[in-house]
């Protein structure tokens, strides 16, 4: 019988570089992140090795199967993540789209005015820090956090309370979002 042949992820096999002021702390089946944006924490599993070579982080398969190869590109993808909004952070920019539309921050809630017969309001999850432009009269709103996960789904659920339609364009939008529109009715006239 053959030797199963161990695969590799072409992902994961590549080194994560760790830039300096990024402290990581590796623990059985977690890795731990800490730098000037914030510390996270992330568990790994059992079938993936995360080791720390110099100044950069290798991860490695122990496993013979696919499955430990799909898993070491995941684990390599996610501590780079990590590295990544510790050092450096990640920022999602949202833009109100509407006659009337506006977000205000009071304390860790949003309170948002898109054209409903009430305000809604979204409290910020711990992670995450929200900035309104003056100059943008409460138009543009400015998420920032180290976790990206935490921030796309934040950034997703506020998405979610006015999507963007295509006949106006109204809704709340990312920024540099292409919205698909769409021709209204043609009104009176042409057919006799």
């Amino acid at each position: 019988m053959e030797a199963q042949v161990r695969k590799e992820s072409r992902i994961g096999k590549r080194p994560v570089p760790v830039p300096k002021g990024v402290t990581i702390n590796i623990t059985p089946g977690k890795v731990e992140v800490q730098g000037p944006k914030g510390k996270l924490s992330r568990s790994i599993p059992e079938i993936v090795v995360v080791k720390k070579d110099g100044d950069n982080v290798v991860i490695d398969a122990t496993a013979a199967e696919n499955e430990a190869a799909r898993l070491q590109g995941l684990s390599r993808a996610l501590v780079a993540s990590m590295v990544k909004g510790a050092a450096e952070g990640y920022e999602k920019i949202l833009e109100l789209h509407g006659t009337g539309y506006r977000c205000e921050l009071k304390g860790k809630k949003l309170v948002f005015q898109l054209g409903l017969s009430h305000p809604v309001e979204f409290d910020l999850p711990a992670e995450i820090t929200a900035t309104i432009p003056g100059d943008s009269k409460g138009t543009v709103l400015i998420l920032a956090s180290a976790d990206a996960a935490a921030l796309g789904q934040a950034a997703a659920t506020i998405r979610a309370f006015r999507p963007p339609e295509p006949y106006a364009g109204k809704g709340v939008r990312f920024r540099g979002e292409q919205i698909r529109r769409k021709a209204g009715k043609a009104g009176k006239g042409g057919k006799k």
